[in-house]
């Protein structure tokens, strides 16, 4: 059940089940950050696709609370839940912490470049991972950190979504 939020606008299915078509051959033994989880649908369907742990980080209470239930009422011990502000959760985070970010904010928010912002000069995702953008349909992709590229893109009526890939590390000993 999606909690009654006020700006929480849940993945549209048809959007959703284009994502995980092309993730697909990427999900086993990733490590997921919802980083805007809201009702968490994009964590925990990427965990019961293969995805080795998800880390869902939402700020409203109810949100939480709906996101603990979940995770309870199907006995997931590989999700953490984080009570938190998105962008200061991002100030704690290691390096290549990440192989696949859900990055959905509240379109109203302005949250998505400094996002991507913090994801890239921090090295949050790991070499060869990729990010997954919702924006609105008319907007601009923002500029992306460095070394990444647009690996899909679509749109869904108000909702434009995009599959973003960083590159994979070109130091000696790399395959």
């Amino acid at each position: 059940s999606v909690p009654d939020v006020e700006g929480l606008r849940p993945t549209p299915d048809r959007v959703r089940e284009t994502l995980f078509n092309w993730l697909a051959p990427h999900l086993a033994g990733r490590r997921v950050l919802d980083l805007f989880a809201g009702s968490g649908a994009l964590g925990f369907e990427a965990l019961s696709r293969g995805a080795a742990s998800a880390t869902l980080v939402e700020q409203d209470r109810r949100a939480l609370a709906v996101l603990r239930e979940t995770a309870q009422r199907f006995g997931l011990d590989n999700v953490r839940i984080e009570p938190a502000e998105a962008l200061a959760f991002l100030g704690g985070q290691p390096a290549g912490a990440y192989d696949l970010i859900f990055l959905d904010p509240p379109f109203s928010t302005g949250l998505l470049e400094p996002a991507l912002r913090q994801i890239g000069r921090r090295g949050l995702l790991a070499p060869g991972g990729f990010c997954y953008v919702e924006q609105p349909a008319e907007a601009a992709l923002p500029p992306l950190p460095g070394g990444w590229g647009v690996h899909r893109t679509g749109k869904a009526g108000e909702v434009g979504y995009h599959l973003l890939h960083a590159a994979t590390s070109d130091l000696p000993g790399d395959v």
